[in-house]
């Protein structure tokens, strides 16, 4: 029986209200939550919906729980929540609950982690730097290079870069970075999907990929090198592809996976077309790791209006990975 982590993310979002929501449901595999138990029964009476956690013990062999039960491994709160009000002082319990998951997975305890929104302001704002959980997974796991991938039932993007400024992005796209991303894309739609010979759609990064050096340079020197070695190893690769035709279901439909040069690129196309149904997905771990594509939404937590489809999906993903 599988068993599956979920961290419910920033605790005065809407992570807990969808965990709770996804716990009325019955399930022929175990879910972990990694959270305060104060914090759920609290969230679960505001919501009116019947919640009791049982502590997860590893040891044991995994057990189902009826709709309305959780398990639970306790991580406490360091101060007080109110639905909809960042606290800077639970910025360090949010990354507990991160170390505790990670852990776990390493560990076998968990067969893969889910995870819920954050809110990265608030976790600068405490004092510790951080990017995105994509990035604090890689260091945590000692991964050199992961990618993240955004899916729907319709489509797959993955991102050269992530979080950096628009500014900075041309300068981290090298030949050495660019390799090391589309292989690593290729591997985990061949070994993590059981995808044959994944065929990847690459967009340039420039206006009209470039227009031949007319609007920049960064496809005949960076991006269509790369692709050319590739193919000549074996690859099933198309690009660069201007970006603002790329994405259409006649291109789209002939492909595993796009990849876009940067976060605002390829990301809002996934996000109009699936949001709320989504998954975000990080590629190149040693632990399989999806999460939900949408924010902490704080002026819906505690209100029951959050829609807990796009943390079913993650799960369904995670559980088609495993």
């Amino acid at each position: 029986m599988h068993k599956i982590a979920i961290t419910p993310g920033d605790p005065s979002g809407i992570g807990p209200d969808v965990c709770i929501d996804y716990a009325q449901q019955s399930h022929d595999f175990q879910i972990i939550c990694i959270a305060d138990p104060e914090l759920l029964m609290a969230r679960a009476q505001q919501l009116n919906k019947p919640l009791k956690l049982i502590e997860f013990q590893p040891e044991k062999s995994p057990q189902l729980c009826p709709p309305g039960q959780l398990f639970i491994h306790p991580v406490n709160l360091y101060d007080s929540v109110i639905p909809g009000q960042l606290n800077v002082k639970n910025a360090q319990y949010v990354l507990d609950t991160l170390d505790v998951a990670i852990s776990g997975c390493l560990e076998k305890k968990f067969d893969a982690l889910v995870t819920g929104p954050i809110h990265k302001g608030i976790i600068n704002d405490s004092g510790i730097s951080f990017t995105g959980h994509t990035e604090y997974l890689a260091e945590k796991t000692q991964t050199k290079k992961v990618v993240m991938m955004l899916a729907s039932e319709q489509m797959r993007v993955a991102l050269a870069t992530t979080h950096l400024p628009l500014k900075d992005v041309s300068q981290a796209i090298t030949q050495e970075s660019l390799r090391q991303v589309i292989e690593i894309i290729h591997h985990d739609l061949s070994y993590k999907f059981g995808l044959q010979s994944p065929h990847i759609l690459i967009c340039g990064l420039n206006p009209h990929a470039g227009e031949d050096g007319h609007l920049g340079m960064e496809e005949i020197e960076v991006i269509s090198p790369v692709i050319q070695q590739l193919q000549y190893a074996g690859m099933n690769l198309t690009g660069p592809l201007a970006a603002d035709t790329l994405f259409n279901p006649r291109r789209l439909a002939q492909a595993d996976a796009v990849l876009a040069m940067y976060h605002d690129q390829g990301l809002p196309v996934l996000k109009y077309q699936s949001f709320g149904q989504g998954v975000n997905i990080t590629l190149g771990l040693p632990i399989i790791r999806t999460s939900v594509d949408h924010g902490t939404a704080l002026e819906l937590a505690g209100t029951g209006k959050a829609n807990s489809g796009s943390l079913a999906y993650a799960i369904q993903v995670a559980r088609d990975m495993i």
